[in-house]
């Protein structure tokens, strides 16, 4: 049977347009799932937008319209988006969706009728931005929203509770039974410190006498529920709304930024408990990127739109860059020299380089057509071996979510394999006729290693993969069969089409920054 995984982006709250960080998130997400796939695992894998709240009630009014026009806006904008940037998800979820809706609505009232939501007054500092209260240690040093901050207002109110705190030493203990629960290690000790201290009880509702824009409390009109506690539930809706629940469920892998650890470390677990579900497979955190050293805001005019990225570059120069130079749960800077500069070193001289070399050459000496191999010498077997080895540790690496490794190890072998032709010197050798069937054999190595190196970057690289398939003329069948032996996917007479130019080298960044 074949391995199953649920993959999850958070939902993106639609009070802002897609940026650098929900991009990098896709990527991983988008990267992950076509990894798993490649390797024939059934995969379920999910984005979408999270619509209800405060925030977008007041955004919609400042922007002139209704709170349903105003996401069905900025929700199509996402998903085309990711359209856009090639992004291959399942199944598009909106906390506006009926059968969300519905969902929603059932596990409150199941939660309810257990006994575990109640009604009583609610008061403390209370966030706009994030829609949360806040404890005074929570806040900065000056009395600060931690995300925004601003000052968190007083607020006082009858509103309806869950009884997160009732599961919390349950949470703890699968916590520190599952070392793997939450991923990196860093981030599961910053929720044991959480779960450690009292939590309190989870206010789940707001009066319609102050926001009307929600999901209505079932068993009380005169509430709606409160936006995290909606859009939480998507994880399971998505999968409800197309009969998968069973058949995934006990395999999600959540994927967030750092920002929101605790609401889907403390909270939703809780939540899930009380649902009577059990809980994800794996939360995954990763940290936040930073533009040319400081926090991209619009103020300083220094956000980072990936649609104008991706036409300057290509998405998968974007993709490359933002794999390549995050460590998974840390921070990273972001600016476009680094981004040509890493397109340069690695794309344009290494990978680009060799497949332009290799099919250069072999339609220049053999009019294209593929050669015998034989006999193997041991300069032709150490390349083999360069590739088996970067398979292996690509398969150690992409599962820890150590991406920025993993293709680390891809390149070594792709350096390996221009250095094999620097090694080999079929230019020099084609001058001999009689050396001809060498320099044959050298390029069907040169051929089989753009193979493997295309085969490998396919998850990370989907459009390069695919130019590479196409340049080497081989079937998509026989291109994604993994198992395929080294030198036995080129047969004598084989014809390889002419070379085109992956990765053009850039001089500077085509901004002009």
């Amino acid at each position: 049977m074949s391995k199953r995984i649920f993959i999850t982006t958070p939902l993106y709250y639609v009070n802002a347009e897609p940026h650098l960080g929900s991009t990098y998130t896709n990527v991983i997400c988008d990267s992950l799932s076509r990894y798993h796939r490649q390797r024939g695992s059934e995969v379920f894998f999910m984005t979408g937008t999270d619509e209800h709240g405060e925030k977008i009630a007041q955004t919609a009014a400042e922007a002139g319209k209704s709170p349903k026009e105003f996401v069905d806006e900025v929700s199509a904008t996402f998903r085309a988006t990711w359209d856009s940037c090639g992004i291959q998800y399942d199944h598009f979820i909106r906390t506006s969706d009926p059968h969300h809706v519905r969902f929603v609505q059932d596990v409150l009232t199941r939660i309810h009728a257990a006994g575990d939501i109640y009604f009583g007054e609610y008061s403390g500092l209370y966030c706009v931005g994030c829609e949360r209260l806040y404890t005074e240690k929570e806040l900065t040093s000056d009395g600060l929203c931690p995300q925004h901050l601003t000052t968190p207002i007083e607020v006082s109110e009858p509103n309806y509770f869950f009884r997160m705190e009732k599961y919390q030493d349950e949470v703890r203990r699968r916590l520190q039974a599952d070392p793997e629960l939450i991923r990196p290690e860093g981030f599961r000790n910053e929720a044991l410190a959480m779960l450690r201290e009292p939590i309190g009880d989870l206010c789940i509702s707001r009066p319609k006498a102050r926001l009307t824009w929600g999901i209505e409390m079932p068993f009380d009109r005169d509430y709606v529920t409160y936006v995290w506690f909606d859009a939480l539930l998507n994880y399971v809706s998505g999968l409800e709304a197309n009969g998968l629940t069973e058949r995934f469920w006990p395999a999600a892998n959540h994927f967030i930024g750092k920002d929101i650890l605790k609401t889907h470390a403390v909270f939703w677990p809780t939540m899930l408990l009380a649902a009577g579900l059990p809980l994800f497979q794996h939360l995954n955190v990763h940290g936040f990127w930073s533009s040319g050293g400081q926090k991209m805001s619009k103020s300083l005019g220094n956000v980072v739109k990936p649609l104008e990225l991706r036409d300057r570059y290509g998405m998968d120069a974007l993709r490359y860059f933002l794999l390549r130079e995050m460590v998974f749960g840390q921070d990273a800077d972001f600016t476009e020299q680094a981004l040509v500069t890493r397109y340069n070193a690695d794309l344009a001289n290494g990978l680009g380089n060799l497949a332009s070399r290799t099919l250069a050459m072999a339609h220049r000496y053999f009019a294209g057509v593929v050669q015998d191999s034989a006999p193997a010498e041991s300069v032709d077997r150490r390349l083999a071996d360069a590739f088996a080895r970067a398979s292996r540790e690509l398969d150690e690496h992409v599962p820890a979510l150590a991406f920025h490794r993993g293709l680390e190890a891809v390149w070594r072998a792709i350096d390996a394999a221009n250095k094999y032709i620097v090694e080999t010197a079929p230019f020099t050798l084609a001058k001999d006729r009689a050396a001809l069937p060498r320099v044959g054999a050298i390029l069907h190595n040169c051929t089989e290693a753009l193979r493997v190196a295309a085969q490998l970057v396919a998850p990370f690289l989907p459009d390069t993969a695919e130019r590479l398939r196409e340049g080497l003329g081989l079937a998509a069948a026989r291109f994604a069969d993994l198992e395929l032996p080294w030198g036995e996917a080129f047969v004598p007479g084989h014809r390889l089409e002419k070379p085109v130019a992956l990765f053009p080298r850039l001089d500077r960044p085509a901004s002009g920054a």
